[in-house]
């Protein structure tokens, strides 16, 4: 930490990087350090390859991020919440050999790839790493530095409802309320206002559920026609899949989106004990041990074979605990 902390001190211009399909933790922890960099009179670029969540637009800063770079980034470049380069959306020859390149994560499939790596699996969100540089650079928590920090915690917790959720998490979150910070207004934004379009993504989604494994698995589809019939992109899917979680006796569910013909991406969630991780990992993916997602040139029907197949071994392996 304090290596990064360092060079972030050092560095007049800072590029910060989030991962794609944005979360409430990528956003809120980017948004979060770069305000806090700018209070101390640096130069910061925000990015994210994907467009923002309607329910993430409200966050001071949002408006500020870009797409992609459109020429040469800055010196240094800040990675955060990304288990890997090609989870922001970037290839290795993007990134000039001069680069300063730095990884501040919580995700246990992180690969270490950059030159300053933070990264603490144990920490129930990046946003709770985000606090401790932001504290460690001297910056005073103004409201809206909290108001993304607090978005953060409260988006990669659940609602603190998580098993990540800690006692750190929790005074973190004592310390930003302090600030004088709307808790009322922030779940609101988050979780409050859905979109019609969104309702009915929904309903498709729970109308193709499908439980296997004596009801300990459950898989959900939605395809390119799906989202067609709902006028609905790819990032009003986020967090879908927690209804079929939610259901009584399941232990895993999986959500799978046809991104394009032939392509599709898959968000894996677990209850109490298996180890969703390691099955994303499989398929090039990775996450937590509860959350993983991960990605298939596959067509939806051989994605559920191979998903399915995957989660009946690591359901018949047992508890590990």
């Amino acid at each position: 930490m304090l290596r990064l902390v360092n060079e972030l001190g050092k560095a007049p211009k800072v590029a910060l990087f989030s991962h794609v399909s944005p979360d409430g933790d990528c956003i809120g922890s980017m948004l979060a350090l770069g305000l806090a960099l700018e209070s101390l009179g640096k130069e910061v670029e925000f990015y994210n390859p994907d467009p923002l969540p309607h329910n993430l637009t409200f966050l001071p800063g949002a408006t500020r991020i870009r797409r992609a770079p459109a020429g040469k980034t800055a010196p240094a470049l800040l990675l955060i919440d990304c288990a890997d380069l090609a989870r922001a959306g970037l290839k290795p020859d993007q990134v000039p050999g001069d680069t300063l390149l730095l990884s501040l994560d919580h995700h246990i499939s992180n690969r270490h790839f950059a030159g300053v790596n933070v990264v603490d699996p144990e920490a129930a969100a990046t946003g709770e790493l985000v606090y401790q540089v932001v504290l460690e650079l001297g910056v005073p928590l103004g409201r809206d530095i909290a108001m993304n920090l607090y978005t953060a915690l409260v988006t990669d917790t659940g609602s603190f409802q998580y098993g990540n959720t800690s006692v750190r998490t929790h005074l973190i979150a004592a310390k930003l309320l302090e600030t004088g910070l709307d808790l009322t207004y922030v779940h609101h934004q988050v979780f409050d206002q859905k979109p019609l379009a969104q309702v009915r993504l929904l309903q498709r989604a729970l109308a193709s559920l499908e439980p296997a494994y004596e009801g300990k698995f459950v898989l959900m589809t939605l395809t390119g026609e799906d989202f067609a019939a709902c006028g609905a992109e790819d990032s009003l899917s986020e967090g879908l899949v927690n209804q079929a979680r939610s259901i009584q006796g399941v232990e895993v569910a999986v959500l799978i989106r046809e991104v394009e013909p032939g392509k599709v991406k898959l968000g894996l969630r677990s209850n109490l004990w298996l180890d969703v991780n390691e099955i994303a990992v499989r398929f090039g993916g990775g996450g937590h041990k509860r959350a993983a997602g991960c990605s298939m040139n596959l067509s939806v029907a051989e994605a559920k074979r191979r998903i399915t197949e995957a989660v009946g071994e690591a359901l018949q392996l047992g508890r590990s605990d």
